[in-house]
């Protein structure tokens, strides 16, 4: 997706943090970890096309160029949960959607450093 405005042609970069906590059973093993379906979640995630992915400890990091693919990411991720045998899964997404100047994942992080005091 573009935009323009008066003085530039800008690409659009939507930013999405995904964090899925599947709840239910696995079966007689299940236990209070979670790193077998985030597991399988980020894979599928993965797999859309257009998409950087960042793995965090709380969650994932998404950068794309449309909200579409963000939203097909996690249907893909909470099928991906299910096929596991999960009965539940709880998701929460924060959008970022800048279109007047977009930035990376990376240089909004630098931004930041660069502002830290030394």
């Amino acid at each position: 997706m573009e935009f323009t405005n008066k003085e530039n042609v800008h690409k659009v970069l939507v930013h999405a943090e995904v964090s899925l906590i599947p709840v239910g059973s696995r079966g007689q093993e299940a236990d209070t970890g979670m790193s077998k379906e985030i597991a399988v979640a980020f894979d599928a995630i993965s797999k859309v096309d257009g998409l950087k992915t960042i793995l965090t400890p709380m969650g994932t990091l998404i950068e794309s160029e449309n909200l579409s693919n963000i939203f097909r990411a996690v249907e893909l991720a909470h099928e991906a949960v299910k096929s596991k045998g999960i009965k539940r899964i709880i998701t929460s997404i924060r959008l970022d959607e800048r279109i007047d100047a977009p930035h990376t994942l990376e240089e909004k992080v630098e931004s930041v450093k660069k502002k830290l005091p030394t």
